[in-house]
């Protein structure tokens, strides 16, 4: 190793420990180029997320795989927050867990904790204005000091200033103790402050700084860093909620009720921007939409069902604190056969909970929301580019089934940027109204019921407000009818119309989307059925359990109520001893709990792998949890 005053250059507040750092070079060409996680530490309210998403962008742009997670705090400033930045030139997305190669810690609050956090032989870069004391150094990993806050002191006049460019600093220093493309990183400056050009020089010069400072007094590039590659392959970075406001746009949706809850009030703002963009009528200046902010929950899908029946396509985003209030609404639309679109971007719970960490945690309360038999029909995107597509198709299938479809998303997907494909749209396609009677087959027809079921396939024909002045009208209501809408307590009515519901709702299966199956030419050991965000870890739980001997057959849930080729790949994957695994983001195995109802499935042929810490789940614990079923068995198999 280079020490202090070698080839003229003064090593200043950086301590090497020799060992580690050689052993780190020696593994650098096989795993440290392109392959390991950057650990930001910032304090709520400072700013410092744009900074670090301008790295995570850069990453990008050098034609690298990168996936970026943010664990923020629910209040609005002064706690810790973390932003982790995976670069893998394997593909390999999902959050990896563990500690991290390289740490940037900016807060003092939460320096023990991150000190803690870098993986052995790793490297903390941190303020050293503030002298770290002796019980907070390692051994075993690298500290590079770096003076941010006396530089921002002696650069800038303004405190917010000095606050705002330590993050621009930090980066700077880290494009060039990583070997990064300089040159992105201004590009982006310019495109993020395109038509603020007085913004742009400023943090150039911010950037400069951290990186003239880190090329002076420090052994640049480290022994992690990155080079370009061509392996984004036209995927872009990009957040969930973003796809699901577009996708609503292109999806047809013109009124939405809306009361703001974390984690899924960006949803709404998404589709008021492009809205504002895409739904002005030229002539008038009007807007061809509505989004009506009203006072709580119940009035907000109140709002998206009244729209719904009047012929308009409606929604609404909330999150589990949010369905608890809707689900007498949404038994009144399951009962009533009005169609609306419900998008729930789940978060950690009961209650409160954890507002700003992710879960799985509503498919029970949302498959069977409101009292009575009811059942709800559920599509999983797991990314912002199935975000978008199934919250499109959400709006056909809605009407076309007439019932509420709820999107299950997740914070995790909704609030974090992820690697997907470019959304895609075809400009001939027609919406999918469902049986909507005109005038002229109203005038056609003899007879007209509301809830005849004319086709046998439990979906019955519907009209809308004022489409014939004589005929098609009925009163909508959500007590017990006859199949004219008519009032009536009779059992033979009210059965009859329960069995309808459910003979639709079984055949709403040829309208959703199907599971996504992979199975390997060799004979698996294993079947693994996740869904939503738990997909992102599961490529690389799958070769990890490869290099362990066992080979994986994997399928991915895409929509409730579920098709018959999931019960096919259980019985396949349960013959001969063989194990099948249901991985999700609870503590009570829901999904599992709604195969088993649903299927009639016997709950021993499947086994639960269950993380509900709030974070996202990774391949480590999934290979882990595998691994130690699969040992326990087999001692009881000795022992049995």
């Amino acid at each position: 190793m280079l020490k202090q005053g070698e080839q003229g250059k003064a090593m200043t507040n950086i301590t090497f420990n020799t060992e580690v750092e050689a052993k780190y070079k020696q593994t650098m060409e096989d795993d440290l180029v392109n392959n390991f996680v950057v650990r930001f530490a910032n304090t709520n309210g400072t700013g410092s997320a744009s900074a670090n998403n301008m790295f995570a962008k850069a990453i990008l742009r050098m034609g690298l795989p990168v996936s970026a997670k943010n664990i923020f705090p629910s209040n609005i400033q002064g706690m810790p927050t973390w932003y982790e930045v995976r670069i893998s030139e394997n593909n390999y997305l999902g959050r990896r867990g563990g500690n991290s190669e390289m740490v940037v810690a900016m807060n003092a609050q939460s320096i023990a904790e991150d000190i803690e956090s870098v993986k052995s032989g790793g490297y903390l870069l941190y303020d050293s204005s503030r002298a770290l004391q002796d019980n907070q150094k390692r051994s075993d990993i690298n500290f590079i000091g770096m003076p941010i806050s006396n530089i921002c002191l002696k650069e800038y006049s303004d405190p917010r200033q000095r606050q705002l460019f330590k993050n621009v600093i930090y980066v700077g220093a880290l494009a060039a103790l990583l070997s990064m493309d300089f040159s992105l990183l201004k590009g982006l400056v310019r495109d993020q402050f395109k038509g603020k050009e007085k913004l742009i020089t400023p943090n150039i010069y911010a950037l400069e700084l951290g990186y003239q400072y880190a090329k002076e007094h420090f052994l640049c590039p480290l022994a992690i860093r990155v080079e370009s590659r061509d392996l984004v392959n036209n995927r872009i970075l990009v957040d969930g909620n973003t796809g699901t406001g577009l996708g609503a746009v292109f999806g047809g949706a013109t009124v939405v009720g809306w009361y703001p809850i974390t984690p899924s009030t960006s949803v709404i703002e998404k589709f008021s921007s492009y809205c504002h963009r895409l739904r002005i009528d030229p002539a008038s200046g009007k807007k061809n939409y509505a989004i009506v902010q009203v006072e709580d929950e119940l009035a907000a899908i109140g709002v998206a069902i009244g729209a719904g029946w009047n012929g308009a396509r409606a929604f609404t985003a909330t999150s589990g604190p949010g369905v608890s209030l809707m689900t007498e609404f949404l038994g009144l639309a399951y009962f009533t056969e009005t169609p609306m679109v419900l998008v729930n971007v789940q978060r950690s719970g009961p209650s409160t909970g954890m507002p700003t960490r992710t879960q799985q945690s509503d498919i029970l309360a949302c498959a069977y929301a409101s009292h009575g038999d009811t059942k709800q029909v559920l599509l999983f995107p797991d990314s912002p580019s199935e975000c978008f597509q199934l919250t499109a198709q959400a709006f056909d299938l809605a009407e076309q089934l007439q019932t509420p479809v709820i999107i299950m998303s997740d914070l995790d997907l909704g609030m974090n940027d992820h690697l997907t494909s470019e959304f895609s749209w075809q400009d001939d396609k027609t919406y999918q109204r469902g049986k909507v009677l005109s005038a002229e087959q109203l005038d056609e027809i003899e007879v007209f019921g509301r809830y005849l079921d004319v086709d046998d396939d439990g979906i019955c024909y519907r009209t809308l407000p004022g489409t014939h002045p004589d005929k098609g009208a009925y009163f909508n209501r959500g007590t017990s009818r006859n199949k004219f809408a008519g009032y009536t307590e009779k059992s033979t009515d009210y059965v009859d119309n329960m069995e309808r519901l459910s003979k639709k709702f079984m055949n709403a299966i040829r309208y959703l989307p199907e599971p996504e199956i992979v199975q390997n030419k060799k004979i698996a050991q294993l079947g693994l059925i996740f869904f939503g965000t738990t997909s992102h870890p599961i490529v690389e739980a799958i070769d990890q359990l490869k290099e362990q001997g066992l080979v994986a057959d994997s399928l991915r849930i895409r929509a409730f109520p579920f098709h018959a080729n999931i019960e096919t790949f259980i019985e396949e994957h349960t013959k001969n001893n063989k194990h099948v695994f249901v991985i999700e983001q609870n503590r009570d195995a829901q999904m599992k709990s709604l195969l088993v109802n649903e299927l009639q499935i016997d709950p021993n042929r499947l086994t639960s792998i269950l993380q509900f810490d709030g974070l996202p789940v990774t391949s480590n614990f999934i290979v882990q949890a595998v691994m130690s079923h699969l040992d326990s068995y087999q001692q009881n198999q000795k022992t049995g």
